[in-house]
């Protein structure tokens, strides 16, 4: 064999060569090599298990969404159930002292009533009346700093959120439903009212009859 023959031969083996290496390949095996049929089958089951993922995927992202909707759930209330029990600590603080104060405006009642039956002219009991009135005024202070207010309403039109109506009178000097007198003050605990004032109010008087002159 000639040079020329030879040459001509290597460079065909390497063309041969170039064209195997070419070949795709799957799993391992030549589309040369493998049936038709068999590549179609490992196609399917690629399909298959994409499918397969994308559904565990979009599981997996309905469940996180669920569990996020639950969290968020979670905290809104907790955050309810903190500003109710930071609610309910506030109105602890300020009303707590309602039973207390209930059990002091009686001895205030007292007070008051004796100082509007005292005898004032009386020289002999001005220390004694004058001791009283210092005694009263120092517990109302005292009621004030906590929070505890009178509610003494004479002069005012009748409300009947603050005040209790005992009697009526009839009045050309003010306008109907004012408040005439205080018969006992009412209080407020921080705004709260712990006992209506019981007061007396004024009513319209009647219209006069007009007379008849029968001598006309």
């Amino acid at each position: 064999m000639s040079s020329e023959e030879q040459k001509v031969q290597a460079e065909k083996q390497v063309e041969e060569q170039l064209v195997t290496e070419s070949q795709p390949v799957v799993e391992g095996v030549t589309t040369e090599d493998a049936p038709v049929e068999e590549v179609a089958i490992e196609v399917d089951e690629s399909v298959a298990r994409i499918a397969a993922l994308e559904a565990e995927l979009a599981k997996a992202t309905a469940s996180a969404a669920e569990f996020k909707d639950a969290a968020l759930r979670a905290k809104a209330d907790a955050d309810n159930i903190r500003r109710r029990a930071a609610i309910d600590v506030d109105k602890a603080k300020k009303f707590a002292l309602e039973k207390f104060a209930n059990e002091l405006l009686p001895v205030i009642d007292n007070m008051e009533r004796g100082l509007q039956h005292a005898d004032k002219s009386n020289e002999a009991l001005v220390p004694l009346i004058e001791g009283i009135e210092l005694t009263a005024k120092s517990l109302e202070s005292a009621l004030e700093k906590f929070g505890v207010k009178a509610v003494n309403p004479e002069g005012e039109t009748f409300n009947p959120e603050l005040h209790q109506a005992m009697s009526m009178i009839e009045s050309t000097d003010v306008a109907p439903n004012t408040v005439i007198t205080v018969m006992q003050k009412g209080y407020e605990l921080n705004g709260r009212l712990i006992r209506p004032a019981m007061v007396m109010i004024s009513k319209a008087a009647p219209a006069a009859t007009p007379t008849i002159d029968t001598q006309a």
